[in-house]
């Protein structure tokens, strides 16, 4: 990530978990507190930013947005249409606004705050953001030109990986991958460690090899050339221990199962687009 590429002035709306990873990185790739403003109704919050050099916080939106060249909306969607009412008066209208929050569309965004040709961003990141390891999907009106292009996706760089996505039905199909998929693997980690009790281990044994099991195989896969198809049959020797696991996953239709979660997600997903539209 170039910090050369970061928006110069950068404003938050809503100071939770997202928005303070994202914080974090910045400031950890040396972008100056300075240049960061924040609302939240959160004295907590606040007092976090605070601590971290940022002084221009406060419970609504400041004069300090007005100067803003990207604004985050990290509010949750039910939050969204407050949240944007009270930073109407603030935004300068080529100013990009980017929102991390699932269900609402850009079309919505531009109608909430009043300006119908806003550039705006979606953004679709995940909870590993937390820890720097973040998976985020964007999608751009077509009023985002490619510097604010560039400028948001180093944004999102600074906690992980980002993509951007040709159509924005996409963002949704992004929610059941990578949005809500840390949630998939923390499920299946919690069998295994369960598993593992079960069959004779104890907590912190089975809770430390099944962790470190599933750190190891994402940092392979991510490491290696190969499809994680090879990299699953490379382990699993015919006639073998691996194997036998893997047939019981298979005639329990894991690969179906897996696959009516992950649509009912995305049925989620755009039922909350009606919803907030």
């Amino acid at each position: 990530m170039d910090i050369k590429e970061v928006p110069q002035n950068i404003g938050f709306v809503g100071a939770g978990n997202m928005a303070q990873a994202i914080i974090g990185g910045l400031l950890d790739a040396g972008y100056p507190p300075e240049r960061l403003c924040a609302a939240d109704p959160s004295p907590a919050a606040l007092a976090q930013l605070r601590a971290v050099g940022i002084e221009a916080v406060a419970e609504i939106p400041s004069s300090a947005f007005n100067a803003a060249d990207l604004i985050i909306l990290a509010v949750k969607p039910q939050f969204m249409a407050s949240a944007t009412a009270l930073l109407r008066e603030r935004l300068d209208p080529n100013c990009v606004v980017m929102s991390v929050a699932a269900g609402i569309s850009t079309h919505s965004l531009k109608t909430l705050l009043g300006h119908p040709a806003l550039p705006v961003v979606r953004c679709m990141p995940n909870t590993p953001a937390l820890v720097r390891a973040g998976a985020s999907g964007l999608f751009a009106s077509p009023e985002v030109s490619e510097a604010q292009r560039r400028g948001a996706e180093a944004v999102m760089r600074v906690v992980g990986s980002a993509r951007w996505l040709a159509t924005e039905s996409h963002i949704d199909v992004v929610t059941a991958v990578s949005g809500s998929g840390p949630a998939y693997f923390f499920a299946f980690m919690e069998a295994m460690i369960a598993a593992g009790e079960r069959l004779g281990l104890d907590a912190v044994t089975a809770r430390e090899l099944t962790l470190q099991t599933a750190l190891g195989a994402a940092t392979l896969a991510a490491k290696s050339d190969e499809s994680v198809a090879t990299l699953r049959k490379n382990v699993t020797s015919p006639g073998g221990t691996t194997e036998r696991a893997l047939t019981s996953f298979e005639e329990s239709n894991l690969s179906a199962l897996v696959d009516r979660g992950m649509q009912a997600c995305l049925d989620r997903a755009r039922e909350m687009a009606e919803e907030f539209g």
